[in-house]
């Protein structure tokens, strides 16, 4: 059965925060460790990224399905995971939980809590590179839910990750919510505001790529799980 809203949106919540704070957390890290090498801070930040999303996934992926991404319940949604009442409320707990999760970060790094970004990356090739890396991460998810192999969703989506930091010319933040979180950091992992917009919508169209893929690709879908439930139907 599944666990009742209040718990799943605190699990939202807090692994958004976690994520966020994770993100940016290590993106500060790798510029103090490395300040002449951004190759090295990049590899850096992608590890440590693509690490820590596996263990959050384990840890709320019980609870919530540990989604962490309002691109994945919207998408979630339209495949019958998750209930569509529930949507908005998932989405506003993982932006509030991206946007704590970035103030916690710069305040462990003892620079100002809040700072807005002002590294701009609204270009045609990080717009594509979004729609590729938002596209990409839900046929990594779905695939494997939908193939009743939902307990490789945690290793698959940290990998995903980890490599689409490199192959993606955006370094794949494929997440409207940690989207809007980077704002409120002026470091190695922020967005400027001004650039947001082109990134939400460029995942937005990611997700209206991925769901028709993964309708031909698994029409008779095995589970229609969310995407992490220890391999159990909820």
């Amino acid at each position: 059965m599944p666990r009742p809203l209040p718990h799943r949106l605190l699990a939202e919540y807090l692994g958004s925060l976690l994520l966020a704070a994770l993100v940016i957390g290590s993106g500060i890290a790798a510029q103090r460790l490395s300040p002449d090498d951004v190759g090295l801070q990049l590899l850096e930040n992608a590890a440590a990224t693509a690490v820590g999303l596996y263990a959050l996934i384990l840890v709320f992926g019980p609870v919530s399905g540990a989604h962490l991404n309002p691109a994945v319940s919207l998408a979630d949604a339209v495949l019958g995971g998750l209930p569509w009442r529930d949507v908005p409320a998932y989405a506003l707990a993982q932006v509030l939980g991206c946007v704590t999760g970035a103030v916690l970060a710069n305040t462990m790094f003892d620079t100002a809590p809040i700072s807005v970004s002002t590294t701009e990356r609204a270009t045609a090739a990080h717009g594509v590179s979004e729609v590729v890396a938002t596209a990409g991460l839900l046929l990594v998810i779905f695939s494997l839910v939908r193939s009743n192999r939902a307990a490789l969703v945690p290793s698959a989506v940290g990998a995903y990750i980890g490599a689409a930091y490199f192959f993606t010319s955006s370094t794949s933040f494929a997440n409207p919510a940690i989207t809007v979180g980077r704002v409120f950091s002026d470091t190695f992992a922020g967005i400027a505001p001004t650039s947001v917009p082109v990134y939400v919508l460029a995942q937005l169209v990611g997700v209206a790529v991925a769901v028709p893929l993964l309708r031909v690709l698994h029409p008779n879908p095995v589970a229609t799980t969310a995407p992490v439930t220890e391999g159990q139907p909820r």
